[in-house]
């Protein structure tokens, strides 16, 4: 059997960035984001929206539904617990090394948003790591 390149190093540096470019898209700290662009100007009245606002919200929603999706069937509830977990602990663990103050809404902004990209990519990846693991495969990887 050919090693695919999605299952290696490469594979998963890809996914890493889908999920990163999806959460950091949709919200983040420097108000470049999805939210700030269409929602936050508008705080008291209805939203105007565009064309070009709705295609976007529409292909944030595609790559959340995929991110998703990929991660409940790949890792179930109790696999997205750990890994949030283990993400979770593994940030403390960087916030308290580095002595980040976690007082500031910025910086806790980025501790989750960073543990939210971990599990969605470890999400997307726990099939091709079981797989090269256990040589088990799922049902929806078919042939390669």
């Amino acid at each position: 059997m050919a090693r695919s390149s999605q299952s290696g190093g490469v594979g998963f540096a890809f996914r890493l960035l889908l999920a990163a470019a999806v959460v950091f898209s949709t919200y983040n700290a420097e108000g470049y984001s999805y939210i700030h662009w269409t929602f936050l100007p508008f705080r008291d009245v209805l939203p105007s929206f565009s064309i070009l606002k709705a295609l976007v919200g529409v292909v944030l929603l595609i790559g959340w539904t995929i991110l998703l999706r990929a991660t409940l069937r790949s890792l179930g509830a109790f696999g997205i617990t750990l890994a949030a977990a283990f993400f979770g602990l593994l940030i403390w663990l960087v916030v308290d090394l580095l002595g980040l103050s976690t007082s500031n809404i910025r910086v806790l902004t980025y501790v989750i948003e960073i543990m939210l990209v971990g599990v969605l990519s470890a999400g997307v990846s726990w099939s091709h790591v079981r797989r090269r693991l256990t040589g088990q495969v799922d049902i929806d990887d078919g042939e390669d």
